[in-house]
């Protein structure tokens, strides 16, 4: 059966391989799944056809036959859990690996997250600027830990994971702070996962659509 997933039809970040789905096109690479890419413009995310996919009206999805996902961890534990490459065969490594999965999006992201809301949609707001520092200071917080138990190892639990593939696509969001450049040993796990042969193959897919489609309008 044909795997298809929904990507931006014009991704905001220009194809520098933030968008949500290039970890899903990641975790397809380093499975040496084949897909497809249904690319969505933003009213189109926000039209009925698109909202049984995804009823937030947000990308990416994941179609398979019958089965229609949606949301990055859900998607790329179901390719993880059904394709080599990913987990561990170790029970225990496998729930180890799934566990960073969920502290990459419910621990590491949310602060993260919130730095790109503090400053494009309350950056003009009259308490922004006490705001800001705060809002960086709870990053370097989680970093710090993160640094701590990453250690000196290559990734966080053994062998590359798709715990790790989670971390690192989370940690990404905080290269144009430069707040990564304050943990070297982040950056350079970063740095690591962005060397892997998959990752380089979903970012040139991802950046190849943006750079040949002209802006709208």
């Amino acid at each position: 059966m044909t795997i298809t997933i929904t990507a931006f039809e014009r991704s905001p970040d220009g194809g520098k391989g933030l968008a949500r789905d290039t970890r899903v096109r990641w975790a397809l690479e380093e499975t040496d799944l084949p897909y497809e890419v249904r690319f969505v413009s933003f009213g189109a995310m926000k039209e009925p056809a698109h909202r049984r996919l995804h009823p937030f009206g947000q990308i990416p999805t994941y179609e398979e036959g019958d089965l229609a996902l949606f949301e990055t961890g859900a998607i790329v534990f179901h390719i993880a859990e059904r394709h080599a490459g990913l987990l561990p065969d170790n029970a225990d490594a496998r729930a180890r690996a799934v566990m960073w999965m969920f502290a990459a999006l419910n621990t590491v992201e949310p602060p993260i997250l919130d730095l790109q809301t503090a400053k494009f949609m309350e950056g003009d707001k009259p308490w922004a600027a006490e705001r800001l520092p705060l809002v960086k200071d709870r990053i370097r917080h989680r970093l710090r830990e993160l640094s701590v138990r990453l250690g000196d190892a290559d990734w966080l639990d053994g062998a590359f994971s798709a715990g790790d593939l989670m971390m690192v696509s989370v940690l990404l969001r905080t290269r144009s702070s430069g707040i990564l450049d304050e943990f070297p040993d982040l950056a350079a796990y970063v740095a690591r996962g962005e060397a892997r042969p998959a990752y380089k193959r979903a970012f040139a897919a991802q950046l190849a659509i943006n750079a040949s489609t002209p802006p709208a309008g």
